[in-house]
């Protein structure tokens, strides 16, 4: 690759990063669910669109075509002199029913940016950023007031968006057929929550809350792959891979105001230090293990699972963070994800049939959610499809994937919610770091 070639890369990476940091920060809505009021929204499903169309898989997966950061061994699954990176998309589009009522709602986002090089022999080294979770909710209502003449119709509102994005930076090595890879993590984010009260009669104050929480967070991930080639061709690997607790740091801006014509009145106003006072608010730790087979470049199959206990969080008592609704009741839980994926490739190597040298995928996935309502547990399932387009040469390719599932119910105060998500991923692959044997 010339040196030209290569800076001009390196430059468009850079501005992706950049716009991919601005776009998620600035956004309005990254995601939206009604589910998203509790504690830090909706967990983001990590990994790229490789990943996802296959269910979600990756703690066993090795691949040296694809970045997997979803367990920070598999980065030694890798071209020992070539330079990887995936740039992905996101379009969600989503239909929510609760008593006979429907709406629909649709977003689009840059949805993650990860690389990796080589560092010495088998060890690599990876760096990324992805969305972690995502707040986006938008409710009104309307009822007449007990006394009708003088307050007139009481209309509510809740708004809120924002969310959490994750920075992580790692290395993986090999020793024969044991890998082993460690990253450090980093959660940023802010999340904002306006709640409105209002009155239809001028004579009748309107009363305005809201929070504004910063929060930060840095803690690390292990993980680790053992990979067996038997006589019979078939090559199994298990994984593990487990995320270490830590708590957020930040602020929390809590207000209340009446406003009553051209005059409003502050009655609340705090900035306190987030976890002040309190027992602290804390991301929980998860643990996951996973067992894939696969047949050279043919086909692969992998089954993981995964478990993280948010019964200690304190989302359930932080303001801005807590439910602030008495009909629904938000808890913390315990929440599991149970994923299978497969893949096939017809002939890699065909010259003459361009779809023999795709790759097919697809997937199922069952998830409970960190959190239960009023008691009962929030599960979503899905099936996944997707499929990669050899571009160019080498790896690089465009990858595509649809998620196709439903969360939720339409018991009690639960909210069907329905969605069809695709994924768009680049995948870029080059040899950078091969010596010239010629001046």
């Amino acid at each position: 690759m010339s040196k030209v070639y290569k800076y001009l890369l390196l430059s468009i990476l850079g501005v992706l990063c950049g716009v991919s940091m601005n776009a998620q920060t600035e956004s309005a809505h990254n995601s939206y669910s009604p589910y998203s009021v509790y504690g830090i929204g909706d967990l983001y499903t990590q990994g790229s669109a490789y990943n996802k169309s296959m269910g979600g898989v990756g703690i066993a997966m090795r691949n040296n075509q694809y970045i997997n950061y979803l367990n920070p061994a598999a980065v030694t699954a890798r071209d020992t002199l070539s330079f990887m990176a995936d740039f992905n998309l996101s379009v969600q589009n989503k239909i929510f029913t609760q008593n006979g009522k429907k709406s629909v709602n649709n977003t689009f986002n840059i949805s993650g940016l990860a690389f990796t090089v080589p560092i010495y022999n088998k060890s690599a080294f990876i760096m990324g950023l992805v969305p972690y979770s995502n707040v986006g909710f938008d409710f009104t209502s309307k009822e007449r007031g007990s006394n009708l003449p003088v307050t007139g119709f009481i209309s509510r509102a809740a708004k809120g968006s924002g969310g959490l994005y994750q920075l992580f930076a790692g290395a993986g090595i090999s020793f024969g057929d044991l890998s082993v890879g460690a990253q450090a993590l980093y959660y940023f984010g802010k999340i904002d929550k306006d709640y409105t009260y209002s009155m239809q009669a001028a004579s009748s104050n309107s009363l305005y809350t809201g929070y504004e929480v910063d929060m930060n967070a840095f803690t690390g991930k292990i993980g680790i792959q053992y990979e067996k080639l038997f006589s019979n061709g078939l090559t199994v690997t298990v994984g593990a891979t487990h995320r270490l607790k830590t708590s957020l740091n930040g602020h929390i801006k809590d207000y209340q105001l009446s406003s009553l014509s051209t005059q409003t009145d502050t009655l609340r106003y705090s900035l306190d230090t987030l976890g002040k006072n309190r027992a602290g608010v804390k991301l929980a730790g998860e643990t996951g293990v996973g067992i894939a087979i696969r047949r050279g470049d043919k086909w692969r199959v992998e089954v993981d699972f995964t478990f993280s206990d948010w019964t200690k969080s304190n989302l359930d008592v932080v303001p801005g963070l807590a439910s602030e609704s008495n009909s629904a009741r938000f808890s913390s839980s315990k929440a599991w994800s149970l994923r299978a994926g497969a893949e096939y490739i017809p002939n890699k190597n065909d010259i003459r049939y361009y779809l023999r040298r795709c790759a097919y995928r697809a997937g199922v996935y069952m998830d409970k959610s960190y959190y239960t309502l009023n008691g009962n547990a929030v599960k979503s399932m899905g099936i996944t499809l997707g499929v990669t387009l050899p571009i160019f040469r080498w790896y690089n390719g465009l990858s595509l994937g649809v998620d196709i599932g439903q969360r939720g119910g339409t018991t009690g105060s639960m909210v069907k919610e329905r969605y069809v998500m695709f994924s768009v991923g680049v995948n870029i692959h080059d040899i950078w770091f091969q010596k010239h044997r010629y001046e």
